[in-house]
């Protein structure tokens, strides 16, 4: 199993410490080094900033959203990227959610299974340099009756295949992905619970497509905090959990808050939801139980932490992508120290 990092969110407050522990990650020989973006700070801006400032780590995009842009600017892009890079970049993508797809890029949140599906085949089909057709529900390429032709991406990525990852929570989601992508990017992943939240979805798409999954990427990113007492540390990530489950979305559509209920937290995910969207947000952290934080983070001592990296690779994860807690860089550093201790412990690095 190997290990990765997700800096988050730039402009999340940590902005002067995120290349220093990008750095130290790559020092460490952490395998990839992930960033974000919703309605703030965009992740290829990000990516190329830690690109040029380290030597060996992977950057990816966790996520480039899929309502932002067009499928070519996306090829473009990538392209781009692993260039500069020297044949680094991995291309994660995925469509959002309701509030910012509508909200923020004017798109419409429908059929995002079938719109992923499209924008895949384009991407896939522009980053290996064919000559561009396509007609489709979402895009048709070029369009017909005007000046376009056909023309094919004039940068040559550094490798033929840039590595295609999707976030995926639902079901379908996961099904699909496993069927188009070469990786899934996981959230709020619990080691008892992965075989049937997504595990067994995956499986069934690599399966459709006529795959298995060697060589499947599956990329879960989890909050990483060290130290003796696991209440306390799991207390850091109340606000963090309340959030998502209870805040991310609405309350029809909120996807985090639907895998909080398939792990078995349908009355806990209700009252979150409750509190959270009531404006009572101390309330709904306070409602989080401590087990779901626990299944879903790395707490405690190195040891403890080897023993749930045990679970996770048994459980099918193949890169730990960790989130280092942290008030201070040293905090943060000490962490992703903590991480590559925790992974050698465990028997588990390549």
């Amino acid at each position: 199993m190997r290990l990765g990092i997700n800096l988050g969110y730039w402009g999340a407050g940590m902005d002067g410490d995120n290349l220093a522990v990008a750095q130290e990650a790559d020092r460490l020989g952490y395998d990839v080094c992930w960033a974000a973006e919703a309605y703030g700070s965009d992740a290829p801006t990000v990516l190329s900033w830690v690109a040029a400032q380290t030597e060996s780590i992977d950057v990816g995009s966790a996520i480039m959203q899929i309502p932002a842009r067009q499928p070519t600017m996306t090829a473009m892009t990538a392209a781009t990227l692993d260039s500069l890079s020297g044949g680094r970049f991995r291309l994660g993508l995925g469509v959002s959610g309701p509030q910012v797809s509508e909200g923020w890029y004017g798109v419409r949140f429908d059929k995002p299974l079938a719109r992923t599906r499209e924008y895949v085949e384009i991407v896939r089909k522009a980053m290996a340099r064919e000559r561009l057709t396509h007609e489709g529900e979402h895009w048709t390429l070029p369009l017909p009756g005007g000046p376009g032709k056909p023309i094919k991406l004039t940068v040559h990525p550094q490798r033929e295949h840039i590595p295609l990852y999707i976030a995926a929570i639902g079901p379908k989601n996961l099904e699909q992905t496993g069927e188009i992508a070469d990786g899934a990017l996981l959230i709020f992943p619990s080691a008892e619970h992965l075989e049937e939240t997504a595990l067994r979805h995956l499986r069934a798409g690599r399966e459709k497509a006529g795959l298995t999954m060697d060589g499947f990427d599956v990329c879960p990113t989890l909050p990483l905090a060290v130290g003796d007492d696991v209440t306390g540390l799991a207390d850091m990530f109340r606000p963090y959990t309340a959030l998502y489950v209870g805040g991310m979305g609405s309350r029809k559509q909120n996807f985090y808050n639907q895998l909080a209920r398939r792990m078995g937290y349908e009355k806990e995910a209700a009252e979150i939801q409750d509190k959270y969207l009531g404006g009572d947000k101390a309330g709904a952290a306070a409602a989080v139980p401590h087990r779901l934080i626990d299944q879903t983070a790395l707490l405690g001592p190195v040891e403890r932490i080897a023993d749930r990296m045990q679970a996770y690779a048994a459980a099918g994860v193949t890169t730990l992508t960790l989130a280092p807690a942290g008030f201070t860089l040293d905090e943060r550093i000490a962490a992703l120290r903590a991480g590559t201790e925790a992974l050698e412990r465990s028997g588990l690095a390549d």
